[in-house]
Formats: structure tokens, sequence, C-alpha cells
């Protein structure tokens, strides 16, 4: 099975459409299967007490201002959803509200997306699952007790889901990645099992892919060095097609697990091997 790789776009466009085009750009030519976005309503899931508060940034001085920067609304989602189009990429978006994940219906992308920070948020789940798309589930900060809650909301209305083993570290360590959790995953809910990565590097990723990971999921960015909290834990376009020639040389290098001597063995077996 090939691995759907989805390149996570994020808020790492940093409010301008044009950079959002380029990691557009950069996914489709590295062959990702999808770009995946972010979209909030400020007033909803944030306190006024918070958005009120200082914070410098290229747009203001307060939480507001840097956040409502941040975020795309329907005139700019209506170019990305006509982009992908034209790229023939798949895109969607993880909503971090009910009115969010409401405002996404009218695209009607393809999947849906429960971000790590939103697997608790069981009346924004319930909102999802009745869509019945394939939605791919985040799991980091989770315990098994909240995994099994979100599962149980998709199961009792039929959605088909996928669950994404996943370390809420920006950037991770490579020793805080616990790929093996994925083995316990899939045992446990007998779903297809992924990895949503926020290391510095892409060994974990393409690690996972080789113990059955079908879905690996990686924040991209044009430049590490650009403003955002997500920059340092994504990776840039020279990053992403070395990960993606990898992964997909995965399956390859695994074999089909049958031990046989091949031609090219035998002839070396000619050259090499005593006969009596």
């Amino acid at each position: 099975m090939k691995t759907f790789v989805i390149a996570e776009i994020g808020i790492n466009h940093n409010g301008d459409i044009t950079i959002a085009k380029k990691l557009i750009d950069i996914a489709k030519n590295a062959g990702c299967n999808a770009v995946k976005f972010q979209k909030r309503t400020l007033e909803i899931v944030y306190t006024k007490e918070l958005l009120d508060s200082p914070r410098e940034s290229p747009w203001g001085e307060t939480q507001r201002d840097q956040k409502a920067g941040l975020e795309f609304e329907k005139k700019e989602y209506d170019i990305i959803d006509a982009y992908c189009k034209e790229k023939k990429i798949e895109w969607f978006a993880s909503a971090w509200d009910v009115d969010s994940q409401k405002f996404l219906q009218q695209f009607n992308a393809k999947f849906n997306k429960v971000a790590s920070a939103m697997l608790t948020h069981l009346p924004l789940l319930e909102v999802i699952a009745k869509e019945k798309k394939h939605t791919f589930i985040s799991t980091g900060m989770s315990s098994f007790t909240d995994i099994d809650r979100a599962v149980e909301i998709f199961q009792k209305n039929q959605c088909p889901f996928s669950l994404l083993h996943c370390v809420s570290t920006y950037p991770s360590e490579d020793n805080e990645c616990d790929l093996l959790v994925m083995n316990e995953l899939r045992n446990r809910y007998k779903c297809d099992v992924g990895y949503s990565g926020h290391e510095r590097g892409i060994l974990p990723s393409v690690l996972a892919v080789a113990l059955g990971a079908t879905i690996i999921e990686r924040h991209i960015t044009l430049d590490k060095k650009m403003y955002g909290s997500d920059q340092a834990a994504s990776i840039d376009e020279s990053e992403l097609q070395l990960m993606m020639q990898q992964i997909r040389a995965v399956p390859g290098i695994l074999g089909n697990g049958m031990k046989t001597v091949s031609e090219k063995e035998k002839g070396i077996a000619k050259k090499l091997r005593y006969f009596e």
C-alpha cells in the first residue's frame, strides 16, 4: 500500500497567499498526496483576555493582531481550492472550533483532520464524524482514554478514520518520537495508523513507513528562519524531496519477505561458491 503523504502548510504561509501557493507547489513537485491548512475562529478558540494581551509581531502589538494576521478567510480559501484543483493535489484543513468546521464544509474537501489539540473537543468531533469523510486523527498529548472516546464517536457515526501517532513537541527530539506506539494503536483500534512528525530531520518519518505507517504528515516551510512558531519543526523543500524519495523506496527495500536466490545471486555464486 502506497504511503499517503500530507504536507502540512498549517500557518507557515504567514497570512500570505503567495507563500501558500509556493508551498503547494513544493508539495506537488515532491510527490505529496495532499496539503493541509488550519482554520480558527479567534473569538471562540481564544479568550478576550489573551487576544487583547501584548505580543509583538509583523501585524501589530497584540495577540489578536498576530493571530488575525495568520488567519485565512473565504477569499484566500477560494484561491487555495482553485489552485489545488489546477495543480491536481488534494487539500483540507484542521478546524479548531465548530464554526470553522462548518466554514470548511462549503469546499467539500475529500478529507477531514482532527488536530492533536482538538482530540478532546467532543462536540467538534461529533460535527466532523457526521460528515462521514475519511478523517485523520492526530493523537499527540493524548492518553488511550482520550483516544478511546474519540474513536467511539467516529465508530458510532460510521465515519472512516486513521490514527496518526504524534508527539506534540516543536521541534521533537529523535529520542521522543517513540514510533513503536504505532503498533499499539494498530492493535488496539484495528485501523490504519500513520505518523505526524515534528522532528527537525526526516529519519523518524522514513522509519515510520518501514514500521507500517500508511500516512505521513509533516510541516513544510520555505525557510526555517521565517517568522512563525511552526517553522523550526518543519522541513524545507530539499528535505521534503529527500524524504519523499526515501519513503517511496521503502517498499522495494523491505521486499516481500520470501527467501529466494535471485538470478543475479546465482551468477555471483558460480564465481564465489565452493562446489564439490
